[in-house]
């Protein structure tokens, strides 16, 4: 069975939006690293988005024993065109009807200059798929953006994207999906070691 371990980057601190801006991630919680370092597999294939927030988390966490692979610009997150890096209020003013549709309706829905949510999702499963079909029966760390994760939580679980926008995925999290699994395809969610 292919196992994804998928882990959100480390925090960035910033208080709006971070989609394709490339911010660094604080690395700073050594004890934290070291218990997800200790909670993943230690022989798994090791990616990342090619941002540094998830590049840098991704490297802290690698062993000897990772294969790793080149970052991955598929993961990256959800490309949010103008809003990125505005607050969350200034997107409200500046787009009262489509910034909340955004959120209540996501799918086709698509920020100014940016992606919709089907857009991001079909970009991240063309590459989970690849990384599969390439390492079947491999347990895969995926270091990733909230976005990222929560598409593949919707594939997984075959539920709506607003349903799927009401789970948390919290920085330095493991959420755990059985690629090939039907019975259990999701064991857990945001778990924190």
């Amino acid at each position: 069975m292919t196992v994804w371990h998928w882990v959100r980057h480390g925090p960035t601190h910033a208080r709006s939006f971070v989609g394709w801006r490339d911010v660094p991630a604080d690395l700073s919680d050594t004890a934290q690293i070291a218990r997800l370092r200790a909670h993943l597999p230690s022989d798994a294939v090791l990616v990342s988005s090619d941002l540094a927030r998830a590049r840098d988390t991704a490297h802290a966490l690698q062993t000897p024993a990772h294969h790793r692979l080149p970052h991955d610009p598929h993961l990256r997150e959800m490309h949010f065109g103008i809003w990125d890096g505005m607050h969350f209020e200034d997107i409200a003013a500046r787009d009262p009807d489509l910034s909340r549709t955004f959120w209540e309706n996501p799918g086709h829905v698509t920020a100014p200059g940016g992606e919709s949510w089907n857009t991001a999702a079909a970009r991240v499963q063309s590459a989970v798929t690849r990384i599969s079909n390439a390492y079947p029966g491999r347990d895969i760390i995926a270091v990733a953006h909230f976005g990222v994760i929560l598409t593949q939580v919707q594939r997984a679980l075959q539920i709506s994207a607003y349903d799927t926008l009401s789970h948390r995925i919290d920085n330095f999290s493991v959420t755990k999906i059985n690629w090939t699994c039907d019975t259990d395809p999701v064991p857990y969610i945001n778990h924190l070691p």
